[in-house]
Parts: C-alpha cells; sequence; structure tokens
C-alpha cells in the first residue's frame, strides 16, 4: 500500500460497488445478448439530444461553460425555481460526493436505509462519517426509522432514495412531506429522485427550493437515457447550493453532455413517449414473473425487482444462470431483500430472451 495514504483512506477496503457488464462479458469471453441489469434505459435519448451531442462533438476542444447557465436556465424554467436554487453536477453520483465532502467529517452521524444506495455510503465513509442503516419494511424504505434514527444519534444527513432502488417500490408526496415536516433540528436530507420521472402522478413533492433543510438530487441517466453522459442536478436552498462552488470541479462536465441534456429538457413530450414505453415493460416483466409463479414488486422505476420465491443463494443461483445464457441483471445486496433479482425495463427482444431463458435459470437454480 502506499505510504502517502492518510491513515482514514488506507484503512479502507478497496471495493467497486457495481461490477459492470462489460467486466463480466470480458470474463465470459462473449457480450451478453439482453443488457437488462444496469438501470440504464435501452429506449435512447431524443433524436434531438442525439443530434445536438453530435454537432457539439467538433467543439470538444473546448470546455464546457463551468457556470451551465443555459442547462440551468432551462432546469429552472421546467421546474419553475430560479436558476439560484439548481447546481449541475457529472452525474448524481458526483453531487453526493459533494454534499459529503461539504457536510461530513469524522464524528459526524449519518443515517440512510440498509441496502440502498451503496455509492452514497463509500462517499460517506471516505470523508469519515459513521453510517447508521435502518432496514426496509415490507420492502419500503422505513420513514419513520429513518427520522427516529437520526434524531437518536443526531445525524446530521438522512439519503432516501423515492422511488427507491433497488426495491423500486415508492412513498406518496403526502408520507415525503410528514418525513420532512419531522425531521429533527440540524439534519439535512438527502431525496435521491433519480427515478421520479417513471413513477406516479403525486410521488414527488411540491418544489419547495428555499426549504432549509432538504436536498434534491435528479438527473439525466434513467427517463433521459443519457446514462452515458453523465448529468445530475440538485435543487435547495441558496446558501447550500452557492456552497458547492467552493469545493466542486467547475470544469468536470463535458461540453457534449452539456448540449445534450440542454436539448433533452426540451424534448418532454419524447420524455413521455418513453415513459411510456417503461410502464410498457413493466407489465410485461410482471407477466413474464408470474408466467414462471414468481411475484413482481409494483415498480415506480425503470425497473421491476422481482421476488424468486426464496432466498439469497437462490436468488444468485437464478441470477446466474440467466447471465450464462446471455442476459445480464442485478439484484439487491442486503438480505431479506437479496431474495429477489432486479430486471430492466428492456426493448420487446430483450425481454423475448428473459422470457426464453428465465425457466431454465429457475430449474436449474431449483436443482442445485
Amino acid at each position: 500500500m502506499s505510504r502517502f495514504l492518510t491513515d482514514h483512506v488506507a484503512s479502507l477496503p478497496a471495493t467497486v460497488p457495481f461490477v459492470g457488464p462489460e467486466t463480466q462479458e470480458r470474463e465470459r469471453g462473449r457480450p451478453f445478448d439482453a443488457r437488462i441489469g444496469a438501470n440504464e434505459n435501452v429506449f435512447g435519448p431524443a433524436p434531438a439530444a442525439i443530434r445536438a451531442m453530435e454537432r457539439a462533438a467538433s467543439d470538444v476542444w473546448m470546455y464546457a461553460d463551468a457556470q451551465h447557465h443555459d442547462l440551468r436556465l432551462a432546469l429552472s424554467a421546467l421546474h419553475g425555481v430560479d436558476p439560484a436554487h439548481i447546481q449541475i453536477g457529472e452525474g448524481i453520483d458526483t453531487l453526493l460526493g459533494y454534499v459529503c465532502r461539504m457536510t461530513v467529517e469524522p464524528g459526524v452521524h449519518v443515517v440512510t436505509s440498509d441496502g440502498a444506495y451503496p455509492t452514497f455510503n463509500f462517499h460517506v465513509s471516505g470523508y469519515g462519517g459513521t453510517l447508521h442503516k435502518v432496514p426496509y419494511r415490507d420492502d419500503h424504505e422505513d420513514l419513520e426509522a429513518l427520522v427516529e434514527t437520526a434524531r437518536r444519534t443526531g445525524a446530521r444527513l438522512i439519503y432516501l432514495s423515492n422511488p427507491d432502488n433497488p426495491m423500486g417500490t415508492w412513498h406518496d408526496a403526502s408520507a415525503i412531506d410528514d418525513m420532512i415536516a419531522n425531521l429533527p433540528e440540524g439534519t439535512l436530507m438527502i431525496l435521491d429522485e433519480a427515478y421520479v420521472e417513471c413513477a406516479p402522478e403525486g410521488t414527488a413533492p411540491q418544489m419547495r427550493p428555499e426549504q432549509p433543510n432538504v436536498i434534491r438530487m435528479r438527473t439525466f441517466s434513467k427517463a433521459y437515457a443519457m446514462a452515458g453522459a453523465r448529468v445530475g442536478y440538485a435543487i435547495g436552498p441558496r446558501d447550500l447550493i452557492a456552497a458547492f462552488d467552493r469545493i466542486r470541479n467547475h470544469f468536470a462536465m463535458n461540453r457534449i453532455a452539456q448540449v445534450g441534456a440542454l436539448a433533452a429538457v426540451g424534448e418532454q413530450d419524447y420524455l413521455a413517449q418513453t415513459v411510456a414505453r417503461i410502464a410498457a415493460a413493466r407489465s410485461r416483466i410482471a407477466q413474464i414473473a408470474a408466467d414462471n409463479g414468481l411475484h413482481a414488486l409494483p415498480s415506480a422505476t425503470n425497473f421491476v425487482t422481482v421476488d424468486c420465491g426464496g432466498d439469497g443463494a437462490f436468488a444468485r443461483r437464478v441470477l446466474a444462470g440467466l447471465g450464462e445464457r446471455g442476459v445480464f441483471v442485478r439484484m439487491p445486496f442486503v438480505a431479506p431483500q437479496d431474495r429477489c433479482i432486479r430486471l430492466g425495463c428492456g426493448r420487446e427482444s430483450d425481454l423475448d430472451l428473459l422470457a426464453l431463458h428465465l425457466p431454465a435459470a429457475l430449474a436449474e437454480a431449483r436443482a442445485a
């Protein structure tokens, strides 16, 4: 180990939170036939966004606008908030890291759900914070337990994804508003809404950007189908949003991604069409699950979590069986949610392959 590391960094495990499909393809020596495991939107970006990015490629010799002026204006018009309440970043992952950099240090307590998005946990650990994890309740994040744990520990941050990853479940806006009203004094809520465009109306609370104890995260990776571009944004109180400029990498956003996101915001009709395709794919996955005697959890995301009816070991055998047959999927990491596998909303051809290979993968897992 390098002698130049800080003692804290040297104490951390060197891990990669998600083994990507490319890594697995290299290991297996051939590509997957259906890539429905990485929470990507296979339906693709709006054609206008693709054209804008193609045109921007010739200007890639220039840095992107460090203030993200045009994109912030477009997002402010979309959400009806002042641009001063919006910060752009290289995906929600980076924005989560910036929030932790601003708020977390040794001795700071942070609350999340056990099995929720692990990248947030890595940021907290990287800055020396203490994580407190609350179990899910009925495959939903437990709002009351999160607040109570924050109150008991004096936590500075609570992380909540709504809709949830990895289960796809969700709470309605009134439940989120009640949670916010009951936050302890001195606790900031990070509300990760990466999947909210896919959710039923009434899932997202009304925009109140001046709320001093809430910062909301949105992304172009899911419904907008631009995961590879890495564009996310935060909506929050002016003073917290302004504080990003104290520590962020001002030139991290690449110009092509910035231009593509701006064009995508202007294509709300295409976004609505994509959300409809996602909903149709969710229904198809639920039917495939039912045809195989499995239970699909209700989902408000671009994936469906399917209960395999056994324990984590059984679900891992099903996952491995699908992978061997060319269908890339993932699963929740923590029991009891690891009894499930998570299936992305693929194209008809992707889901045809799922329907073809799931029975054999299940039979193989049961025989083992």
